[in-house]
């Protein structure tokens, strides 16, 4: 599946927020400011509505590591959901199998997290899976494998005691369960849904 590999941290410059792309909060704090490209030191200008929407749209796609076409036929599933488009949008991006990976903590970020599933170091339900976009259901078991935990950056997240893990989520070590599918409190404040529905409302 392609996938975004360019620079991390222009695209959090591009939007003027640490979206989590990096491990380095205090490097990546330095220029967050700063727009990339030879006139980013100068004063932008005010974002129109539409600006607005697609700022948001794009910083979707940037945390949760996902291209413009993912995203639509996400936002499309969303369309037909009970629990409203907007909701239903997180709720899908929260489920994939690499935010999953991220969220218990196995990872240090979303990219790292992806690797860890294509590289065949997770299973659901004691069987292989390396699709980073399988959406987790309730009631599915996830393992990380026991020789992954000694790669050293899976040991470091681990050691990492004061990582919370979302209460739809169960973990022991390295297993973990879904419980049940994430409320709207529990997924990243960072982003404003009803942007994106009215950006794909035009």
């Amino acid at each position: 599946m392609a996938r975004y590999t360019g620079p991390k941290q222009r695209l959090q410059r591009r939007i003027g927020e640490d979206l989590g792309l990096k491990t380095n909060a205090l490097k990546t704090a330095k220029r967050i400011n700063v727009r990339p490209g030879q006139h980013g030191h100068k004063r932008t200008r005010r974002l129109s509505d539409y600006g607005v929407q697609l700022q948001e749209k794009q910083k979707a796609k940037y945390i949760y590591g996902v291209l413009e076409k993912q995203l639509k036929n996400i936002f499309s599933k969303a369309e037909q959901s009970p629990l409203g488009t907007g909701l239903a949008l997180l709720v899908y991006l929260e489920r994939r199998l690499d935010n999953v990976v991220y969220r218990l903590g196995w990872a240090p970020t979303r990219a790292a997290a992806r690797q860890l599933v294509s590289h065949n170091h997770v299973q659901v339900n004691n069987k292989k899976m390396n699709i980073p976009s399988y959406s987790v259901n309730v009631e599915d078991v996830i393992t990380l494998k026991k020789e992954s935990i000694k790669i050293p950056a899976i040991e470091t997240a681990f050691s990492n005691e004061g990582h919370e893990v979302p209460q739809w989520l169960e973990r022991k070590h390295n297993i973990a369960k879904a419980t049940r599918f994430p409320e709207r409190e529990e997924i990243d404040g960072k982003i404003d849904e009803q942007l994106i529905v009215e950006y794909y409302s035009r």
